[in-house]
């Protein structure tokens, strides 16, 4: 991808960001769905092993059926301004990470699916001693009033996110230490 392309996708997933802050304030007037899912969990190891988890390429390794596909950088790293696409059913979604600062501890994406709906997800991470805690906030907006129920229903599944992710990130730290790659 071209410099130009990607400040391109870039802007255009900003605008789509801010949009959907627009949309937050006509909500009741305009009857677009949004919704707000938070939920935490603990990681069980340090955080300099935990916080890279989190970018999109590492979370290959803990999350199944996670296959982003980056249009940028090619070869595929987790930096600030990636963007990739995702595959879900019958439809995609584009990507880009709007916050990867792991000194921090926040990483964040946004992405949009299908044209009919936009998803913030925010993610802060805090050392506890030789543990990490995680914290995840879902943002997702209708564009349409035909996306209404599909947020609905993914704010519904949102909720249960944080016992499948600890389950997930926990069992693959839990297995690397098993084969001495902590």
């Amino acid at each position: 991808m071209t410099g130009t392309h990607f400040a391109v996708v870039t802007s255009a997933l900003g605008c789509l960001a801010m949009a959907s802050n627009c949309l937050l304030a006509q909500k009741a007037a305009a009857g677009f769905a949004h919704a707000h899912t938070e939920f935490r969990f603990t990681a069980s190891a340090p955080y300099d092993r935990v916080a890279p988890l989190f970018g999109a390429d590492a979370e290959r390794k803990w999350a199944p059926g996670w296959e982003p596909q980056f249009v940028f950088p090619v070869p595929a790293k987790d930096q600030l301004g990636a963007v990739f696409f995702t595959r879900h059913g019958q439809g995609s979604s584009v990507w880009t990470t709007t916050a990867f600062d792991l000194a921090a501890g926040h990483v964040q994406y946004v992405y949009m699916m299908n044209g009919a709906l936009v998803t913030l997800i925010d993610i802060h991470l805090t050392r506890e001693a030789d543990k990490t805690g995680v914290s995840v906030v879902y943002e997702r907006t209708a564009l349409t009033p035909e996306a209404n129920d599909h947020v609905a229903n993914l704010a519904q599944q949102d909720r249960g996110f944080g016992k499948e992710w600890e389950q997930q990130i926990n069992g693959y730290l839990a297995k690397t230490r098993a084969a001495g790659r902590d």
